[in-house]
């Protein structure tokens, strides 16, 4: 029976990194891979014992490296680190955010590495052991053994037929499941990817309007006491002016005037920077709108998705149903074999009998 859950690679750990590769030419410079920083996760394939680094950004795959017990992974820097890739003859580069992030992902690779040095191990052992049990069986099997008679009789042998041809369904339709499996890993990945990318934009969208709001607050302030600064000086030149001889001197008057041509001027410095912050901030709607919309365009992906899980679970039931067809059509030749052999023998029964009697 076919089992309605299927094994695939499951994420084991995934960090945020800036990709680089080596430059094939020179082997020296380094060659970004991504233009932001995009997830880079560790994958475990339980059916075949085997790890892997991938790295998605945007419709392919950057880092698609099966880790081998001959690879090292190199901190060349306190938030840079390297490892080579003998398969793909590249070297991978990966820039942190931070030296803590950098620790963590060397410290998994250490671990993925042993890992799959422990599975190689078993895996020799296991062939080891097929092996010597291959070279013990016995060599000379007759024919008989080897490819068993097969009757050819009107009735079992149209059953045997569609046999054959439930055969070619069945392997049709599980390389149309690993396909659809395929196509759903890569999904599941780019909608991994996006969504750190629209928490990452999110968070700094929240802390930009933060910050503008707070200096809009606190400019309007400013811009308040300035004015009220503005008017007093305004009063005193306006003594001044009425006063004529009585006040402070020219030299005063000049002062006066000249600190009201410096507030204006300051004054008219905050306005502009207060219409800067007010269009920056119609341009953070801007983008909340498009995260919003990203956000939908996940969520579709989201169903797209689960409708695929639905339509393969649909085809392994199928699959399931055409399994247990044809072991019942087996059971029924088998069936209909042992009978033929039964009625062979009453035949061969009744030709040695009419041998006798003629004999006679």
């Amino acid at each position: 029976m076919y089992p309605h859950h299927r094994e695939r690679e499951q994420p084991i750990f995934s960090t945020r990194a800036h990709v680089f590769q080596i430059d094939p030419t020179t082997k020296r410079n380094w060659i970004p891979a991504s233009k932001h920083a995009v997830t880079v996760s560790f994958f475990y394939d339980a059916n075949r014992n085997v790890y892997r680094i991938i790295s998605v950004g945007g419709t392919k795959a950057i880092i698609n490296c099966t880790v081998t017990p001959s690879m090292t992974f190199t901190k060349t820097s306190q938030k840079f680190g390297q490892w080579a890739d003998s398969r793909a003859n590249t070297v991978y580069g990966l820039g942190f955010a931070t030296e803590q992030q950098l620790q963590q992902f060397s410290d998994k690779f250490k671990e993925v590495k042993d890992a799959a040095r422990l599975a190689r191990e078993k895996s020799q052992d296991k062939e080891l052991a097929n092996t010597a049990l291959t070279i013990a069986a016995p060599q000379d099997l007759s024919d008989e053994l080897q490819s068993p008679p097969v009757m050819c009789v009107n009735g079992p042998e149209d059953k045997l037929f569609r046999s054959q041809s439930a055969d070619i369904t069945l392997s049709s339709e599980k390389e149309r499941i690993k396909k659809m499996l395929s196509e759903g890993s890569i999904c599941e990945m780019n909608l991994e990817a996006e969504l750190f990318t629209l928490q990452d934009s999110n968070s700094k969208l929240v802390a930009a309007l933060h910050e503008a709001n707070a200096n809009v607050e606190q400019w309007k302030k400013q811009l308040a006491a300035y004015q009220e600064e503005t008017d007093r000086l305004r009063e005193q030149v306006a003594e001044l002016e009425a006063h004529g001889g009585h006040g402070p001197s020219d030299l005063l008057k000049d002062e006066l005037t000249q600190s009201l041509e410096e507030l204006e001027a300051l004054l008219k410095a905050k306005d502009e920077e207060i219409h800067i912050l007010q269009s920056k901030k119609a341009e953070y709607h801007e983008m909340e709108h498009d995260r919003d919309e990203a956000i939908h365009r996940l969520r579709e992906m989201e169903m797209r998705n689960s409708d695929l899980e639905r339509r393969i679970q649909n085809t392994e039931q199928n699959l399931s149903n055409s399994l247990e067809e044809r072991d019942r059509m087996d059971t029924e030749i088998q069936r209909a074999i042992e009978i033929l052999d039964i009625k062979i023998f009453d035949l061969n029964d009744l030709r040695q009998s009419l041998v006798k009697l003629i004999d006679k």
